[in-house]
Order: C-alpha cells, then structure tokens, then sequence
C-alpha cells in the first residue's frame, strides 16, 4: 500500500498533495515559501513563519511561532480515554481525559477542513528510539514545512531491525489551520494536542504550532509504551567515560542538566530523553532541542557554532530592530531578548556535538545523578541515596528557582515535577520510580543527589555553588570516591540525606550546608520549611498510596 492509500486508510485524506521525506534543504525552501499563519498578537493569518538569515541554505531557518503557543499547550493536552488504556494513564491537569466520541468526531472534522482546502501536506517518517527492540516508526503528517525539517532534526532516519513496522507505527497529523469550537469539540480552547494509544495516533490542531510539540507529544507516547516492555523510559541526560562507565543525568530545566552532561573526558550518548532496556543505555531521539535564551557561547561553544550551521532551525528569537533577518548573521542575534519569550528554542542535530556516542546507546548506568539547583540554600551540595531514597527523590523533582526577575525579588520558589518530567509521563509516577529501583538494584548501580544551587544562604543572600566544586564532586561519585566504605558520611537531621563529610578537590567545611550559614537559626528555619513542602508534595501527589517511603 503506498503513502497515499495509507493515509486515506487511516484518516480519509483524499484530496491533498503529499510532499514525502523531502531533503533538508529542500524543506528549508518550503517552509520559507509556504509556512503562513499568526506570528504576532492580532496579525493576520497569512504572515510569513519562516525566515532564512543571511546565510540563506547554508545556514539556520529562524521560525516563528504562534504568539500564544511559545512553549508545550499543557492545558490543551489530552489523551483519549478509550477503555483499553484508561486504568494505566496517569490523568492530571497537563494531561487530561478526552471523550471517545468526541475526539472521533473531531478527528473526522479535521480531515474534512484538509480535504476541503486541498492544500498540500508535508510526510516525514522518522523512528523513535535507536534499538530496534522497541524503537517506534514515526510518521508526522504536517502543513507546516517547518515542523517536517524538525521532525528530521530530532529523530533517527533509520533504525534497521524493527519488526512489523506498520503494527507499530504512530502518526501525527498536524494542523495548525484547523481551529478548535469549544462547545462542538469537547476542548477547552481552539487549540488541543491530543494521544489516541489505543489507535496510534496524535492529533494536533490550531495554534500548537511550537516545535517542541513534535518532540514531546512522541515523548509521551514512549512513556507509555516502554514500561509495557518492562523497560523504563528517563528525561534525562546520558554520557559514558573513557573507561566504559555510564551515567545518566537527571534535572529540571536550570539545575545543569546540559552543562555536565558536556564533557570532554565522556562521550554524550544523548542529552534529553533515553531509555533504559535488558541492552543499556539508549537514545530515543538524533538531535538537541536547546535554550537560547542568555545563551553564552564561549561556555556553549558546541551551540554557538551550530547556529550557523545549515538545516538547524533557530525559534522565536526576535529579529534586529531595523533589520531584515534575511540581511541578519545568525550569530549577531541578540540572545537575551526575551520580548518573544523567555523559551526562545534552536534545534540541530546530535552530530554537531564533537564528542558523540557512536550509535548513541551504551551499556547500562554505573552512576545516577538526580540535580537540583536549591536556591533557598539548605540542601547539601551532594549526598550518597540508597534505593528508597531515589524513589522519594526520583518522584518528587524537586528544584527551587528565583520567583522573578525584578530587582530586589530572592525569595526562591519550589518546584515539584514527578520522575524530571511530570507532564509528559504518561503512567503514574510510582511506574517509573519502581522501574528506577529495580534496575539500580539489578546492576548495582550508585545515585547521588548534586545540588547545583546557592550556598552560604538563599539566592540574593548566598553565593552560586561554583562549577568547579560540583565537577568535582561529580567526578568523585563517577569514581566511586563518595560511595560507602570509601569516606566518612554523615546524616543530615533535617533532610534524612547521606552527606560525605569530605570530598577530593572540595572544602569540607562546605559539604554540611549549615556549616555555610552565618545565622544557624536562620538556616534551620529555612531547611524546616523546604521540608515541609516536600512533605506537603508527597501528600498532594498521593505518593504514600503508591508505595513510595517517606524517607524525609
């Protein structure tokens, strides 16, 4: 059955024109000629979305989206609650129940607008996942040319091995003309992005057009397919040493993550969503998805680099005030321009990074790393988890960031999201946490919990712990130098946490966060209340009904 007879199959898609796994450059072309819709507050729906910068195909595409989509629609995303699959999803406000019927009728008022506008439509058939033992064939039906060349970017070509591939495929058509009435359609607004698991299907319509959809939604998908296989599914960073050793690297945005996960000594096997199988370590995806925003080339030269290179896609960083961005050097951008969004986005592919994983897979993890960036400055910098521990930890997702950006604002502000990626897994919280375990336990598998934040006091009142002390107590753990036996540790009264009490190439006297405080009393205060809101978490999210312990 050819790509036309499949579609009409599977959609009734019959008057349109494909434009099938067009090369990079030629969907460059397309995107700058055909992607139209919304780029501003109140502007027409015919505006331009895709620019080239004055290094035309040689260089990146600069794509504009929806000025109310700049980041993932989480309170438009649904998965449809067939009867098969509703016992096993994990239902929550970023990931909400969608009607049967009405996600049927929808998805047949879809296909009807797109037969009725005869337009064309771009296919890029990608896989999710490198190993052929659960890799997923991936098909993106798109109007944007844009969205096809991202869609290149993000995921692997080819992935020889996989078995009954149309048994296993996902298809996403993606609609951004297409907008959404409330009343008739069953959603909240005129946009939605929602999961079919039981048909293997993704609906994306209105204005979702934000490229990390594409990404994310397949995602969700692999969240919920691989604990089915008894394998476990990670929003994480992996890298392996000189020696073989693997470590996989967990973080909510701002806690390093990226940072280092780039290492010279390591080669990067993948930098943001993997799987852990029976083989090891593997990457689900064939690029990076990075934010620009602030971005310092001279730290990130790997990104810097990328952005003039051709087939990258730069997203939603302003133009030059009195400057056409197609007379613009993508390396004169101004990164810190937040007037678009603070999510400015650049996506490339994972060979642009000079230090790669050759097939991006490896064996399995000899060392877990869960990140954090305390900016209330209590928490140890690092401490030693036994099993139980990284259940508690793994399921919370703790990081504590600044509460804003005007001068004289420090007072942090908790975040809480479950496994280091709450909205996009797709089974309860404890699947993935009792997943964790089990492996860890099987292959003997050290974690430690680094604390990239302020120490000496909260952020505003304490300083930043610097890079070279946190790689330092890394690369310990990657050693083995912090693991029992091998130095003294000691057990925070408050946080119920493991602390080394030396650590090589660290001061020990900063190693007990309270030691760094100059008010004693002020710290017990402080570290009293992140506790109690790590208890009030594990209470909201229901974790104790799950079996997670309360360690803390």
């Amino acid at each position: 059955m050819d790509l036309s007879a499949q579609l009409q199959a599977l959609f009734g898609l019959r008057h349109v024109t494909y434009k099938a796994n067009l090369s990079k450059e030629a969907l460059f072309h397309e995107a700058i000629a055909n992607d139209r819709g919304r780029i501003r507050e109140g502007g027409p729906e015919t505006d331009q979305k895709a620019y080239p910068t004055k290094l035309g195909v040689k260089g990146p595409l600069v794509y504009y989206s929806d000025p109310t989509c700049t980041g993932r629609p989480v309170q438009d995303t649904y998965g449809v609650a067939r009867p098969s699959v509703e016992a096993s999803v994990w239902w929550k406000a970023d990931f909400q129940k969608f009607d049967p019927a009405k996600f049927d009728a929808l998805l047949a008022r879809v296909v009807e607008h797109l037969n009725a506008k005869k337009g064309t439509l771009y296919v890029k058939d990608v896989y999710c996942g490198v190993d052929p033992s659960y890799a997923r064939p991936y098909r993106l039906v798109s109007e944007y040319a844009t969205h096809s060349l991202f869609c290149h970017n993000m995921f692997p070509k080819s992935v020889p091995g996989v078995k009954d591939e149309d048994q296993k495929r996902w298809t996403m058509l993606n609609v951004p003309s297409f907008h959404c009435v409330p009343e008739r359609d069953g959603t909240k607004g005129t946009r939605c992005v929602i999961v079919d698991f039981e048909k293997r299907i993704a609906l994306v319509a209105g204005r979702a057009d934000y490229c990390g959809v594409v990404k994310k939604t397949m995602f969700s998908v692999m969240n919920y397919i691989l604990p089915e296989l008894g394998e476990m599914s990670m929003h994480c960073s992996a890298n392996v040493g000189m020696g073989g050793d693997v470590a996989i690297l967990f973080g909510l945005s701002g806690t390093g993550k990226t940072t280092l996960s780039a290492d010279a000594n390591r080669k990067l096997i993948g930098d943001d969503e993997h799987a852990w199988t029976v083989a090891g370590v593997s990457n689900l995806e064939d690029g990076c998805y990075a934010k620009l925003i602030d971005l310092d080339k001279a730290a990130e030269p790997v990104i810097a680099a990328a952005l003039s290179k051709p087939g990258t896609i730069i997203e939603n960083v302003p133009m030059l005030k009195g400057k056409r961005i197609q007379d613009t050097d993508p390396q004169e951008l101004d990164l810190t321009d937040r007037s678009i969004t603070e999510n400015t986005r650049f996506s490339y592919p994972l060979e642009a990074n000079p230090n790669v994983m050759a097939g991006s897979k490896a064996g399995h993890p000899n060392t877990i790393v869960l990140l954090t960036a305390d900016a209330y400055g209590v928490l140890p910098p690092v401490a030693v988890l036994e099993p139980k521990d990284v259940m508690y930890h793994f399921v919370s997702g703790f990081t504590a960031r600044l509460a804003g950006t005007e001068v004289g604002v420090t007072e942090p502000k908790a975040t809480f999201s479950a496994c280091y990626g709450g909205p996009f897994m797709s089974r309860p919280a404890a699947v993935y946490a009792q997943r964790l375990a089990e492996k860890m336990r099987q292959h003997k598998t050290r974690c430690i919990l680094l604390n990239t934040g302020w120490s000496g006091g909260p952020a505003g009142v304490g300083k930043r712990m610097s890079l070279k002390f946190t790689r330092a107590m890394l690369d310990a753990a990657l050693r083995g130098d912090l693991d029992s036996g091998k130095v003294e540790h000691e057990l925070h009264p408050q946080f119920n946490l493991k602390v080394p009490k030396s650590c090589p190439g660290v001061p020990a006297e900063i190693l007990n966060p309270r030691n760094t405080w100059a008010d004693k009393a002020a710290y017990d205060k402080s570290a009293a209340n992140l506790r109690a809101q790590f208890h009030k978490n594990f209470e909201e999210k229901g974790f104790g009904k799950l079996g997670i312990e309360p360690v803390m």
